[in-house]
């Protein structure tokens, strides 16, 4: 009776408040590593391997071909080379056109004395049509004309200092601004060379 009694009132292992529930088996750490390696591909996104791929490849060309490389370089002084020249070129003829101007102004500034004596006996009437003087003025004109040189200054004209060179100021009443009131030599210039400037008389406001 004794060991029957024992029997019923013995605890029986893993029932009661004692027993502990077995926990969690350990896991397998090649498991574990091949669990997070997959999660940190699903953060990957596809733009991110393609620019990956895309700077691998262009570094392996750079690498594999330097041939490429030296090419684009000597492209680029072929290029500083061609507008080097483009603007030695335009510099060139920009001079050369000065250079010119100047040949013809040093030609004509020969014959403006000339041109003062036929406008002194146009004015005093020496130079009547159909004379032998006559038809010499006009060749000379002709030829000064062929060679771009233009004559300037005139009565009733602004004054202008660049330009006309005052050799006397006359007060004039009713005067505004300085303007011509006589022209004693006409100017001459040959595109931008100046090769005599109008010698005038001012007429200037009176006080």
């Amino acid at each position: 009776m004794t060991d029957k009694n024992f029997d019923e009132n013995a605890e029986v292992p893993g029932e009661g408040s004692g027993a502990h529930a077995p926990g969690p088996q350990p896991q397998n750490p090649a498991a574990a590593d091949a669990q997070a390696a997959e999660g940190s591909d699903d953060e990957l996104t596809i733009d991110d391997i393609l620019g990956a791929a895309q700077t691998a490849e262009a570094a392996g060309a750079e690498e594999a071909d330097p041939i490429l490389a030296a090419e684009g370089a000597l492209l680029n002084d072929l290029k500083r080379l061609q507008a080097e020249y483009a603007n030695y070129r335009r510099r060139t003829e920009e001079q050369r056109g000065v250079e010119i101007e100047r040949a013809k102004g040093e030609a004509a500034k020969g014959l403006i004395p000339v041109l003062d004596d036929l406008d002194r006996a146009a004015q005093h009437g020496d130079l009547q049509e159909g004379t032998p003087f006559f038809v010499i003025g006009e060749k000379v004109r002709a030829v000064v004309e062929r060679l771009g040189v233009v004559a300037y200054g005139a009565a009733g004209d602004d004054f202008d200092p660049q330009q006309h060179e005052a050799i006397f100021q006359q007060p004039t009443p009713g005067a505004e601004k300085a303007t011509i009131l006589e022209v004693v030599e006409v100017g001459y210039r040959l595109g931008t060379v100046e090769l005599r400037p109008a010698k005038v008389v001012v007429a200037v406001p009176a006080e």
